[in-house]
């Protein structure tokens, strides 16, 4: 990967301490357990071809990598985009943990007032403090990821343009305009904060793939899940289906216009 492919991709994607470039057309990511068991368990499933590619785990600087395959490896000056799907981007745990040792965070509160300067209560604004299960909730309500089951993360174009400001893209027809901008199956697992990665050249190559599976887990054996239904506390739903059916319908909207 060049040095330019390897900034595309964390300008997208974030997190930079999180990935190297490794050997071989390979992308080092830090090691989660939990993404680890799911890239296994798809590499035996039929939705292996729709996955980077898994090869196992190394260590680097003391620190231990996931290897998967650079989705960009065999791509010129391409535009990648990062769509998160799910009604949902935070695990039920999280929310527990969070109740059981509530502290007030200023910094979610800067990140508050940076985006909404009403959103905060009056009790908020003079702690200049929120707690994170409140604002994990009210982030989810500014996206289209409460009402349409995904959202864009960001995307960079073929010219170098990185355009990650869409925390507020909610409606269908924001989320079209984004989209334009950037084109110019089992029951017993839940899938958190995962992404389909899009990627396009100027030669006409192009590619979908799942990403991000370090919040996707097996459900308790006496709990099951759609991916389609509504989410409420304790039932464990993520919306993932219902947001790629969305996010298919969008682009099926999208094709009519042109």
């Amino acid at each position: 990967m060049t040095p330019k492919k390897h900034q595309q991709w964390l300008q997208v994607v974030g997190h930079a301490g999180n990935f190297h470039v490794g050997d071989y057309g390979t992308l080092l990511k830090r090691f989660c357990k939990e993404e680890q068991q799911c890239y296994l368990r798809l590499m035996e499933d039929n939705l292996k071809p729709f996955v980077p590619a898994y090869h196992g785990v190394v260590q680097q600087d003391k620190q231990d990598y996931n290897v998967i395959d650079n989705l960009l490896a065999h791509f010129d000056s391409p535009a990648i985009m990062d769509c998160k799907l799910g009604s949902r981007t935070y695990l039920e745990e999280e929310l527990l943990v969070a109740r059981e040792r509530p502290q007030p965070r200023k910094d979610m509160y800067e990140k508050m007032i940076t985006l909404d300067p009403e959103a905060p209560t009056n009790q908020e604004r003079a702690q200049k403090a929120v707690l994170k299960t409140r604002y994990m909730q009210w982030r989810e309500t500014l996206s289209s990821t409460t009402t349409l089951g995904f959202r864009i993360e960001g995307f960079t174009k073929a010219n170098g343009e990185c355009l990650t400001n869409f925390k507020r893209t909610k409606s269908r027809e924001q989320v079209m305009e984004a989209l334009d901008n950037f084109v110019g199956s089992s029951t017993q697992i839940v899938v958190v904060g995962s992404s389909l990665l899009f990627v396009h050249d100027w030669k006409g190559r192009t590619g979908v793939w799942m990403i991000d599976f370090g919040k996707a887990a097996p459900l308790p054996p006496h709990l099951t899940c759609d991916h389609r239904a509504p989410w409420v506390e304790g039932n464990r739903e993520d919306g993932y289906l219902w947001g790629l059916d969305n996010l298919i319908d969008t682009l099926l909207n999208m094709l009519q216009l042109t």
